[in-house]
Protein backbone atom coordinates (compact mmCIF):
# COMPACT_ATOMS: atom_id res chain seq x y z
CA UNK A 1 0.00 0.00 0.00
CA UNK A 2 1.15 3.49 -1.03
CA UNK A 3 0.93 6.31 1.74
CA UNK A 4 1.09 10.54 1.15
CA UNK A 5 2.05 12.36 4.23
CA UNK A 6 3.31 15.60 4.91
CA UNK A 7 -0.21 16.92 3.92
CA UNK A 8 -2.49 17.50 0.72
CA UNK A 9 -1.71 21.04 -0.41
CA UNK A 10 1.75 20.91 -2.42
CA UNK A 11 4.04 23.91 -2.38
CA UNK A 12 4.99 23.48 -6.43
CA UNK A 13 2.86 23.27 -9.07
CA UNK A 14 3.73 20.03 -11.37
CA UNK A 15 1.74 20.42 -14.55
CA UNK A 16 1.13 16.27 -15.19
CA UNK A 17 -0.15 16.38 -11.39
CA UNK A 18 -3.62 17.09 -9.78
CA UNK A 19 -2.65 17.43 -6.11
CA UNK A 20 -3.98 20.68 -4.86
CA UNK A 21 -0.76 23.55 -4.89
CA UNK A 22 -0.41 25.80 -2.07
CA UNK A 23 0.47 26.79 0.41
CA UNK A 24 0.39 24.41 3.42
CA UNK A 25 0.01 25.05 6.96
CA UNK A 26 1.04 23.09 9.84
CA UNK A 27 3.00 19.83 10.93
CA UNK A 28 1.60 16.84 12.14
CA UNK A 29 4.33 15.52 14.23
CA UNK A 30 2.20 12.40 15.68
CA UNK A 31 1.94 11.20 11.39
CA UNK A 32 4.25 8.60 11.88
CA UNK A 33 3.19 6.70 14.60
CA UNK A 34 -0.15 6.89 13.02
CA UNK A 35 0.65 5.74 9.66
CA UNK A 36 2.73 3.08 11.67
CA UNK A 37 -0.23 1.67 13.55
CA UNK A 38 -2.41 1.20 10.05
CA UNK A 39 0.52 -0.72 8.22
CA UNK A 40 0.57 -2.67 11.42
CA UNK A 41 -3.38 -2.92 11.29
CA UNK A 42 -3.16 -3.80 7.49
CA UNK A 43 -0.35 -6.44 7.98
CA UNK A 44 1.41 -5.10 5.25
CA UNK A 45 4.35 -6.59 4.17
CA UNK A 46 5.68 -3.70 2.26
CA UNK A 47 4.53 -0.09 2.29
CA UNK A 48 5.16 2.72 0.62
CA UNK A 49 5.77 6.23 1.89
CA UNK A 50 5.50 9.78 -0.45
CA UNK A 51 4.33 13.01 0.19
CA UNK A 52 3.55 16.09 -1.48
CA UNK A 53 6.33 18.60 -1.68
CA UNK A 54 6.68 20.75 1.44
CA UNK A 55 9.07 23.39 0.17
CA UNK A 56 7.83 25.68 3.44
CA UNK A 57 9.80 23.51 5.95
CA UNK A 58 13.33 23.73 6.83
CA UNK A 59 13.99 20.21 5.68
CA UNK A 60 11.54 19.65 3.16
CA UNK A 61 9.52 17.08 5.82
CA UNK A 62 12.62 14.67 5.92
CA UNK A 63 12.30 14.26 9.64
CA UNK A 64 9.01 13.34 9.07
CA UNK A 65 9.82 10.48 6.30
CA UNK A 66 12.46 9.09 8.90
CA UNK A 67 10.58 9.37 11.82
CA UNK A 68 8.05 7.24 9.09
CA UNK A 69 10.30 4.19 8.94
CA UNK A 70 11.24 3.89 12.08
CA UNK A 71 8.09 3.73 13.63
CA UNK A 72 6.89 0.73 11.01
CA UNK A 73 10.07 -0.47 11.71
CA UNK A 74 9.29 -0.51 15.49
CA UNK A 75 5.86 -2.13 14.88
CA UNK A 76 6.24 -4.30 11.81
CA UNK A 77 10.28 -5.02 11.61
CA UNK A 78 9.37 -7.59 8.65
CA UNK A 79 7.55 -4.73 6.55
CA UNK A 80 9.55 -3.64 3.65
CA UNK A 81 9.52 0.36 3.48
CA UNK A 82 10.07 1.91 0.37
CA UNK A 83 10.08 6.25 0.27
CA UNK A 84 9.67 8.10 -2.65
CA UNK A 85 10.76 11.22 -1.89
CA UNK A 86 11.15 14.50 -3.14
CA UNK A 87 14.12 16.40 -4.14
CA UNK A 88 14.52 18.70 -0.74
CA UNK A 89 15.37 21.37 -3.12
CA UNK A 90 18.98 20.21 -2.75
CA UNK A 91 19.51 20.06 0.83
CA UNK A 92 21.49 17.32 1.43
CA UNK A 93 21.57 17.03 4.90
CA UNK A 94 17.64 16.37 4.74
CA UNK A 95 18.37 13.58 2.25
CA UNK A 96 21.00 12.15 5.00
CA UNK A 97 18.46 12.30 7.51
CA UNK A 98 16.10 9.97 5.50
CA UNK A 99 18.95 7.69 4.58
CA UNK A 100 19.80 7.10 8.39
CA UNK A 101 16.57 5.88 8.56
CA UNK A 102 18.04 3.05 6.25
CA UNK A 103 14.28 2.71 4.09
CA UNK A 104 14.32 -0.62 1.99
CA UNK A 105 14.09 1.10 -1.10
CA UNK A 106 14.82 4.87 -1.89
CA UNK A 107 12.58 6.29 -4.50
CA UNK A 108 13.06 9.28 -6.75
CA UNK A 109 11.23 10.01 -9.46
CA UNK A 110 12.89 11.55 -12.63
CA UNK A 111 9.05 11.95 -14.24
CA UNK A 112 10.66 12.72 -17.43
CA UNK A 113 13.12 13.69 -19.96
CA UNK A 114 15.63 16.31 -20.20
CA UNK A 115 14.17 18.11 -22.83
CA UNK A 116 10.79 18.23 -21.53
CA UNK A 117 11.46 18.05 -17.94
CA UNK A 118 11.52 22.18 -17.20
CA UNK A 119 8.22 22.49 -19.16
CA UNK A 120 6.40 20.16 -16.47
CA UNK A 121 8.68 20.53 -14.03
CA UNK A 122 9.30 24.26 -13.49
CA UNK A 123 10.62 24.25 -10.17
CA UNK A 124 12.62 20.74 -10.15
CA UNK A 125 16.09 20.43 -11.89
CA UNK A 126 17.09 17.31 -14.07
CA UNK A 127 20.59 17.10 -13.01
CA UNK A 128 19.52 17.54 -8.85
CA UNK A 129 17.58 14.69 -9.53
CA UNK A 130 20.19 12.42 -11.04
CA UNK A 131 22.57 13.94 -7.63
CA UNK A 132 19.77 12.94 -5.42
CA UNK A 133 20.10 9.86 -6.53
CA UNK A 134 23.93 9.50 -6.74
CA UNK A 135 24.18 11.19 -3.10
CA UNK A 136 21.57 8.34 -1.67
CA UNK A 137 23.56 5.15 -3.05
CA UNK A 138 26.90 7.02 -1.97
CA UNK A 139 25.10 7.05 1.85
CA UNK A 140 23.79 3.54 1.65
CA UNK A 141 25.88 1.42 -1.03
CA UNK A 142 24.27 -1.65 -0.23
CA UNK A 143 20.89 0.47 -0.43
CA UNK A 144 18.35 -0.26 -3.36
CA UNK A 145 17.93 3.08 -5.44
CA UNK A 146 14.34 3.47 -7.67
CA UNK A 147 13.05 5.99 -10.18
CA UNK A 148 9.91 6.07 -12.48
CA UNK A 149 9.32 8.27 -15.51
CA UNK A 150 6.24 8.93 -17.37
CA UNK A 151 6.41 8.70 -21.51
CA UNK A 152 3.79 10.48 -23.67
CA UNK A 153 4.59 14.04 -22.80
CA UNK A 154 6.33 14.97 -25.85
CA UNK A 155 9.51 13.30 -25.22
CA UNK A 156 11.25 11.39 -28.24
CA UNK A 157 12.23 7.27 -27.90
CA UNK A 158 15.98 7.94 -27.85
CA UNK A 159 15.07 10.60 -25.45
CA UNK A 160 13.60 7.86 -23.08
CA UNK A 161 16.79 5.77 -23.76
CA UNK A 162 19.29 8.60 -22.45
CA UNK A 163 17.21 9.47 -19.38
CA UNK A 164 17.83 5.40 -18.76
CA UNK A 165 21.56 5.57 -19.38
CA UNK A 166 21.48 8.49 -16.96
CA UNK A 167 19.84 6.98 -14.30
CA UNK A 168 22.36 3.90 -14.75
CA UNK A 169 24.94 6.44 -14.60
CA UNK A 170 24.29 6.93 -11.11
CA UNK A 171 23.94 2.93 -10.32
CA UNK A 172 19.80 3.53 -10.10
CA UNK A 173 18.66 -0.07 -9.99
CA UNK A 174 15.20 -0.41 -10.28
CA UNK A 175 13.03 1.90 -13.13
CA UNK A 176 8.82 2.63 -13.55
CA UNK A 177 8.13 3.50 -16.93
CA UNK A 178 3.88 4.41 -17.15
CA UNK A 179 1.74 6.01 -19.62
CA UNK A 180 1.29 9.95 -19.05
CA UNK A 181 -3.00 10.09 -18.31
CA UNK A 182 -4.14 13.82 -17.89
CA UNK A 183 -5.81 14.84 -14.88
CA UNK A 184 -7.67 17.81 -16.67
CA UNK A 185 -7.91 19.58 -19.23
CA UNK A 186 -5.77 22.37 -17.00
CA UNK A 187 -2.56 19.98 -17.53
CA UNK A 188 -0.30 19.35 -20.10
CA UNK A 189 -1.66 17.31 -23.11
CA UNK A 190 -1.18 14.00 -23.93
CA UNK A 191 1.10 13.91 -26.87
CA UNK A 192 1.33 10.28 -27.61
CA UNK A 193 -0.08 6.56 -26.46
CA UNK A 194 2.69 3.96 -25.92
CA UNK A 195 1.82 0.17 -27.09
CA UNK A 196 1.94 -2.31 -24.67
CA UNK A 197 4.33 -3.52 -27.55
CA UNK A 198 6.21 -0.75 -26.49
CA UNK A 199 6.51 -0.62 -22.79
CA UNK A 200 7.80 -3.96 -23.46
CA UNK A 201 10.47 -2.90 -25.63
CA UNK A 202 11.52 -0.10 -23.40
CA UNK A 203 11.31 -2.65 -20.17
CA UNK A 204 13.72 -4.87 -22.53
CA UNK A 205 16.38 -2.12 -23.44
CA UNK A 206 16.11 -0.73 -19.77
CA UNK A 207 17.09 -4.68 -18.54
CA UNK A 208 20.12 -4.31 -21.63
CA UNK A 209 21.40 -1.09 -19.78
CA UNK A 210 21.85 -3.07 -16.07
CA UNK A 211 18.65 -2.19 -14.06
CA UNK A 212 18.03 -4.65 -11.79
CA UNK A 213 13.92 -4.79 -12.67
CA UNK A 214 12.12 -2.86 -15.45
CA UNK A 215 8.15 -1.99 -14.94
CA UNK A 216 7.17 -0.74 -17.84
Amino acid sequence: ATFMILGDICTRACSYCAVTTGSPTGLDLQEPVRLAETVERLGLRYAVITSVNRDDLPDGGAFIFAQCVVQVRKRLPDCKVEVLIPDFCDDWAALATVMDARPDTLNHNIETVRRVFRAVRPKGDYDQSLELLARARSLVPDGVTKSGMMVGLGETWDEVIETMRDLRSVDCELLTIGQYLRPSQKHAPIARWYTPEEFEELRREGEALGFRNVAS
